[in-house]
C-alpha cells in the first residue's frame, strides 16, 4: 500500500500539495515584511507609497515580468524530475519542508560564516552536523569532548576535499609536535613513528599537547605554540615538510574503481597529486578487501604512508556498496602494526539509507529487523556495510541527493571534533575573540574551519528544518528511502518477466545485483555478436528516454540515462562473463582490459516514490517496461532490416516520437 505519510511531503507530480506550498510561502513572506516593518516603526518608509505609480517604476516593474515571463517559459523545458516517469539520473522532487525553509529564510540573507553574520542559522548548521552525526552512529552528544562535528557544504565534492584535508592536517600534526620536542610531553620515537599513528591516536597527541600548553604561563605557551606551528604542514608546505623530514615520502589515497571523480580533484587540489591516488581492484562493482589487504603489504613494505583509503556507500553509477567494515577492520589491523591511516565514506548518494537501520532512540536496528518489509534489502554486505559507518573517521553525505533537497547541499561530518582546530584561519574582522569552551561557541566560529568563504544559511535551514520536521530514522525519513527501495525490489523482479517477453528477440542481464535504489540494464538485439554495435543499438535506444531539447518533455513516454561498464573497473575476467552472458564476442580476459574494453548499459535511479501508485492502480515501472518492449522490438527489427547496420546519427532507423499522452 502506497505509504500516506509522504502525501504531504512533495509538490507532488501534479503539482497537488500546490495549496500547502502556496500559502507557507505568501504566510513567511509577509511575515517577514511585518518584522522588517516593526523593527523601528518610528522610520518613515524610503520608498514612497505613490512610487508605483511613477513612470520609472512601471517601466522597471514591466521589463521584470517580461523577463521572468521569458525565463519560466525557459524553464519549461526543464527535466520534468519530479515525475514518476523519470528514472534517470540522482534528482527527483523537492521536500516541501526544505523549499518552504529556504523560501523563507532567502530575504534575511544570512551568511553562515559566523555566528554575527547569522545569528540563526549557524546553530541551525551545527545542528544539521549532528543529526547526520545520530542517523550514523557517530557520538553526538556536544558534552562529551569527543563529539563528532559537521558542516553543509556545496556539494559532494567540497566534502570530500575536506575529508582529505582534515585527513592530511591530523597525520602531519604528530611530525610537527616531534620535531618542536615539547617536554613533559610521551612523543613517538621517530618520524616514521609519528607519521603512522591511527588517526585516533594522532589526535589524542593534539589533545595532550593543547592540554599542556595550556597549563604553561600564557607567554610561555604562546612560544610553544608557535615553535609547533612553524613545523605544521599547513606552514611550510608540503616541498618544505617533506625535505625536513626525509625519512617520509607523500602519503597515497587509496579509492576503488568507482570513485567519484572528486576525487582526483581533491588530490590536485591538495597537492599531492593525481598519481597519489591509487585504484584498488574491484570485485563486481564493489572493492575488494582481498585486493586492498595485498596493496596495503605492498605499501608497508615499500614504506609508503597511506593517507586515506576511502569506500563508497552507494556508487553514483552503479548504486553498489562497498565492505566499509572491512575497511576499517583493516585500518584496526594495520594501525596496530604503526601503519596507520583514515577511513572515510564517500555517502554521498546512499548515506540516508542509513535511516533504514536507526530507531527513532538512537538505537541500531537488526538486519532482521529492517529486512521485514522487503524482499531482498539489505544484503548482508549491505547491511555490514551500513551498521560500520559509525567506525570510520569521516563521511560525506548529500542532502541534494537521497536527502530530496534543493542543489547545492552536500555534507562533511567527523567523527571526532577536536582535531578541526588544525584547519582553524583566523581573521579578526569575522571571528571576534569570545569564550571558546563549549562546543557550540567553538563551532559558530564556522568560517575559521571550512573551505568556502561565504556560505548560504538558507540552505542550512532548508536542511535542519527537513531533518526537525522527518527526523533520521525508519519511522520518519526512512520511509522515503523504504517506497524506493520497494520499487528497485519489484523492479529487479520484473527484469525476469521482461526477458521472457523479449526471449528470441533481444538478450537481457542485470550486469549486477543492486545494493540500494539504483539499477543497470544491459541489453542486446538476438544474435548481434558486435560489441560496437551492441553499443550502438543502446545509444539508439537512449536517444528515445534521454531529455533532448529538440524533442518536447510530453513527447517523452519515459526519461532514462545510460553509463558505461568499463573493463578497468569491473576487471577483465568479470567482463568477460557479461559480455558473455549477452551472446557478445570477447577475447580473453587479458585483451579486454587491454582493450579498455566500454559496455553500455541503461541505468536507473529510482528516487520518486509513487512509482508505485497504488491510490490510482498505477505502476509506472510496469509502464516502463512495456515500452522498454515495444522499443527494443522495433528497434531490433529495424537494426535486422538495415542488415544490422546503427550510424550514430540514427539513420536508417527511424526516431520514435510518439507523444507520452497518446501511449498512456
Amino acid at each position: 500500500m502506497t505509504d500516506s505519510s509522504l502525501f504531504p511531503c512533495f509538490l507532488g507530480p501534479y503539482g497537488e500539495n500546490d495549496n500547502l506550498l502556496e500559502k507557507l510561502v505568501v504566510e513567511f513572506l509577509r511575515d517577514h515584511v511585518y518584522w522588517r516593518r516593526n523593527l523601528h516603526p518610528e522610520d518613515p518608509p524610503a520608498i514612497p507609497t505613490h512610487a508605483a505609480q511613477q513612470p520609472g517604476f512601471q517601466a522597471f516593474e514591466s521589463k521584470l515580468r517580461r523577463e521572468l515571463h521569458q525565463l519560466s517559459a525557459a524553464l519549461k523545458r526543464s527535466v520534468p524530475f519530479h515525475s514518476q516517469r523519470y528514472l534517470g539520473h540522482m534528482v527527483s522532487d523537492l521536500l516541501i519542508p526544505g523549499m518552504a525553509a529556504q523560501i523563507l529564510t532567502l530575504p534575511y540573507n544570512p551568511n553562515n560564516v559566523s555566528d554575527e553574520a547569522a545569528p540563526v542559522t549557524i546553530d541551525m548548521e551545527i545542528e544539521v552536523g549532528l543529526q547526520l552525526a545520530r542517523m550514523i552512529g557517530y557520538p553526538s552528544d556536544p558534552n562529551q569532548p569527543a563529539c563528532a562535528f559537521g558542516h553543509l557544504t556545496s556539494g559532494g565534492t567540497v566534502a570530500n576535499y575536506q575529508a582529505l584535508r582534515l585527513a592530511l592536517a591530523i597525520k602531519a600534526y604528530p611530525v610537527a609536535l616531534l620535531a618542536a620536542a615539547p617536554p613533559d610531553l610521551a612523543l613517538p620515537e621517530s618520524d616514521w613513528a609519528a607519521f603512522n599513528l591511527a588517526p585516533q591516536q594522532a589526535i589524542e597527541h593534539f589533545v595532550q599537547a593543547q592540554a599542556w600548553m595550556h597549563s604553561l604561563p600564557v607567554a610561555e605557551a604562546r612560544l610553544w605554540r608557535q615553535r609547533i606551528e612553524v613545523e605544521r604542514i599547513e606552514q611550510v608546505g608540503q616541498v618544505g615538510f617533506f625535505a625536513r623530514h626525509p625519512e617520509l615520502r607523500p602519503p597515497v589515497v587509496l579509492v576503488p574503481a568507482t570513485a567519484h571523480y572528486s576525487w582526483s580533484k581533491g588530490m590536485k587540489l591538495l597537492g599531492l597529486g593525481r598519481h597519489q591516488l591509487l585504484q584498488v581492484p574491484e570485485r563486481e562493482m564493489r572493492l575488494d578487501a582481498d585486493a586492498l589487504e595485498r596493496l596495503l603489504m605492498e605499501l608497508h613494505a615499500q614504506r609508503q604512508p597511506v593517507l586515506a583509503c576511502v569506500g563508497i556507500l552507494g556508487s553514483t553509477e552503479f548504486g553498489t556498496v562497498d565492505p566499509i567494515d572491512q575497511l576499517c577492520a583493516a585500518r584496526d589491523r594495520w594501525s596496530q602494526q604503526g601503519f596507520g591511516f583514515a577511513v572515510h565514506a564517500d555517502a554521498a548518494w546512499g548515506g540516508y539509507l542509513a535511516t533504514l537501520i536507526r530507531d527513532p532512540n538512537g538505537a541500531l536496528r537488526s538486519r532482521e529487523q529492517v529486512s521485514r518489509e522487503f524482499a531482498r534489502f539489505p544484503n548482508p554486505p549491505t547491511y555490514s556495510a551500513l551498521a560500520a559507518l559509525q567506525h570510520t573517521d569521516s563521511i560525506t553525505i548529500d542532502p541534494h541527493k537521497l536527502g530530496y533537497l534543493p542543489y547545492g547541499a552536500g555534507a562533511f561530518v567527523a567523527r571526532d571534533q577536536r582535531p578541526f582546530a588544525l584547519l582553524a584561519e583566523s581573521a579578526d574582522y569575522v571571528f571576534q575573540e569570545s569564550d571558546h569552551s563549549d562546543y557550540f561557541s567553538r563551532a559558530r566560529a564556522l568560517g575559521q574551519y571550512i573551505i568556502e568563504g561565504s556560505k548560504s544559511g538558507a540552505m542550512a535551514a532548508a536542511v535542519c528544518v527537513t531533518h526537525r520536521v522527518m527526523p533520521l530514522d525508519h519511522a520518519h525519513f526512512g520511509r522515503l528511502p523504504a517506497a524506493t527501495i520497494q520499487a528497485t525490489e519489484h523492479m529487479r523482479d520484473a527484469v525476469a518477466a521482461l526477458r521472457e517477453k523479449l526471449q528470441g528477440i533481444a538478450r537481457l542481464v542485470l550486469p549486477f545485483e543492486p545494493d540500494c535504489n539504483l539499477i543497470c540494464l544491459a541489453i542486446n538485439p538476438q544474435g548481434n555478436r558486435s560489441l560496437e554495435r551492441c553499443n550502438r543499438f543502446m545509444r539508439q535506444l537512449h536517444c528515445e528516454i534521454r531529455s533532448d531539447n529538440g524533442v518536447a518533455r510530453q513527447d517523452r513516454e519515459y526519461y532514462g540515462c545510460v553509463t558505461t561498464i568499463r573493463s578497468d573497473a569491473l576487471g577483465g575476467e568479470a567482463m568477460q562473463g557479461l559480455l558473455q552472458q549477452l551472446g557478445l564476442d570477447c577475447g580473453s580476459p587479458d585483451e579486454i582490459e587491454r582493450q579498455d574494453t566500454r559496455l553500455i548499459v541503461l541505468r536507473h535511479t529510482l528516487m520518486n516514490p509513487f512509482l508505485i501508485d497504488e491510490v490510482n492502480d498505477r505502476n509506472y515501472l510496469d509502464g516502463y517496461f512495456e515500452f522498454l518492449q515495444r522499443r527494443v522490438k522495433a528497434l531490433a527489427g529495424a537494426l535486422q532490416s538495415a542488415d544490422c547496420r546503427v550510424t550514430e546519427d540514427l539513420s536508417p532507423l527511424k526516431p520514435y516520437a510518439t507523444s507520452a499522452r497518446q501511449a498512456s
